[in-house]
């Protein structure tokens, strides 16, 4: 098989999220065990830093990397979903693996995959150990799939856990409250391994404690070490930090959108207890330079990432309520010209309250993708109209490049447009 055929492989024959939803799962840890015993367990031959969260995971994730990659560690990344190259999940120093690799690796081990019957999401996360381990690497920053007790990534004994924050996403598969999210989030919580919560919020602060004391771990919530703040500079990546050894500098976030601040601040947190454990020695001019270079590093895409100037567009892979109160704050900012915003959305996610929340004097285009997940743009645009939810609605689109050519058609200058509402959305967007 070629690369291409390798690819269409793992997505045809085998169950994947990004098609089935929760029916790709698995209940239990068994596959993912099973598979690294026949790899020899790579995921024991480095050392690891778990990320998991409801919003901002891949973000903290890929500010990490960049910061040890800034201190001269050879590290691994490990992310999922991918927006356009499925090697995008599994990058060692920034680099995507090989396609040479890939099919190697899927040949070697066709014949154990066809027995065992591994889902997408298992398969992937086992070549990422058992690359980061044939090359080498000091450390690998390994962000959890969905949840995190459950979650394939979860067999690896990290040197740090980075909990980022919770909210009601996966409703059907991790529970409908947030202390019950909060338990399966906090399942990464291993016996005396470290852990840091990125934003303190009351109903899961509990919830996180008690995980931590039944197994002896150390609990860290970023706000007690960190003090991170805007500036009022005019430029919207610009971050005031104050540690707890009352150190005080001005830090270029390379990261825009005002909800990265809680990001920034437990990312922060995380390198302080991974210096003060001994386990990496990072600079504090390593962590500004890592920070500010995090998208150069690293290769991120579609965090409030800036794809034409006049018109301004945006795209954000933000998807639920949570990450949206952000985004309305951050579109209500602009001032400069008119607001056209392209929204798509998986079926499963709670899209009416996302629709709520979202500024009225926009202009608002209902995009579909490509996935049986997909939400109908005329049952959004139906649901809309039924409840009286915006004024201006410029129809419906199959695909997010047709809605977009559209709206480039009849947008000044001066306007801004905002692509999201689904990872699979963006990932879509040419122009990306």
């Amino acid at each position: 098989m070629d690369y291409q055929q390798t690819v269409n492989y793992l997505y045809d024959r085998l169950p994947a999220f990004q098609k089935s939803g929760s029916a790709a799962l698995k209940k239990d840890l068994r596959n993912i065990i099973a598979f690294c015993d026949h790899l020899g367990n790579p995921q024991n031959n480095f050392k690891t830093i778990h990320v998991a969260g409801t919003n901002g995971k891949g973000s903290s994730s890929h500010m990490i990397a960049s910061v040890l990659q800034e201190a001269g560690y050879k590290t691994g990344l490990y992310t999922s979903p991918h927006l356009k190259d499925f090697r995008e999940r599994f990058k060692v120093n920034g680099l995507m693996c090989p396609e040479e690799y890939v099919i190697q690796f899927i040949e070697r081990h066709k014949e154990f995959i066809e027995e065992l019957k591994p889902s997408f999401f298992e398969v992937t996360v086992a070549l990422a150990f058992q690359l980061f381990s044939d090359e080498k690497v000091d450390a690998a920053v390994i962000e959890v799939g969905l949840g995190g007790r459950l979650d394939s990534t979860n067999i690896i004994i990290p040197v740090l856990s980075l909990i980022t924050n919770i909210g009601y996403d996966h409703t059907d598969i991790l529970g409908d409250t947030l202390e019950q999210i909060a338990f399966e989030k906090g399942g990464i919580i291993k016996p005396g391994v470290p852990v840091v919560i990125s934003e303190f919020q009351e109903e899961t602060a509990k919830v996180f404690k008690k995980l931590a004391d039944e197994k002896d771990s150390g609990i860290y919530f970023s706000q007690d070490l960190i003090k991170v703040e805007e500036t009022n500079e005019g430029t919207p990546n610009y971050l005031v930090s104050v540690l707890a050894s009352g150190n005080k500098w001005t830090q270029k976030c390379g990261l825009e959108g005002n909800y990265q601040s809680k990001n920034f601040s437990g990312v922060l947190a995380s390198l302080e207890i991974l210096k003060k454990e001994g386990h990496f020695q990072i600079s504090d001019w390593n962590i500004q330079n890592g920070i500010e270079k995090v998208i150069l590093n690293t290769g991120l895409k579609g965090r409030w990432q800036k794809l034409n100037d006049h018109p301004l567009v945006i795209c954000d892979t933000g998807h639920n309520t949570e990450a949206f109160e952000y985004t309305r704050k951050k579109l209500l900012t602009y001032k400069k010209g008119d607001l056209h915003i392209i929204l798509g959305f998986s079926k499963d996610k709670d899209w009416g309250k996302v629709l709520r929340i979202l500024p009225q004097k926009a202009h608002y285009y209902f995009s579909g993708f490509d996935s049986p997940r997909s939400a109908d743009p005329e049952s959004i645009i139906k649901y809309a109209k039924i409840n009286s939810i915006f004024n201006n609605i410029g129809g419906g689109y199959q695909d997010v490049n047709s809605a977009l050519e559209k709206v480039l058609s009849i947008a000044g200058a001066e306007d801004l447009i905002f692509i999201g509402g689904s990872t699979y959305l963006v990932a879509e967007i040419n122009i990306l």
